[in-house]
């Protein structure tokens, strides 16, 4: 019997198609949000691996609170500037299930602001 989604689960898998069919050869810039913290990375899924990675978790961001607007546009600032280090200028944006407001856009934006392009 198969497993019934949620909608979020639902949300989830509809916008992963659309972003596989858009995407060509660019590698995704994929955000999870979480109550207390915010993660986002930079996966390349024909290698199959994670090319740069930031969240609220880091040991120079630890202590300060993760779950607000001024966080999520940091950890977007440090996703750019880790992924231009790696040598990616564009990627595509996998907000997940994720509606795209609050700290979702604010990750985005500075993201942008930070030389990516999507």
């Amino acid at each position: 019997m198969a497993k019934r989604l949620t909608p979020f689960e639902k949300r989830r898998q509809r916008v992963r198609v659309a972003l596989r069919r858009k995407a060509g050869d660019r590698p995704r810039l994929s955000i999870h949000r979480s109550g207390r913290h915010i993660y986002a990375q930079v996966i390349d899924d024909k290698a199959g691996g994670t090319v740069a990675a930031a969240s609220t978790l880091d040991g120079d961001y630890k202590g300060k609170s993760g779950a607000n607007v001024e966080a999520a546009a940091d950890v977007g600032k440090r996703i750019a500037e880790r992924a231009t280090k790696a040598g990616i200028k564009r990627v595509v944006f996998d907000r997940g299930a994720f509606l795209f407001h609050g700290r979702v856009k604010a990750l985005a934006d500075a993201a942008r602001d930070g030389g990516l392009e999507f």
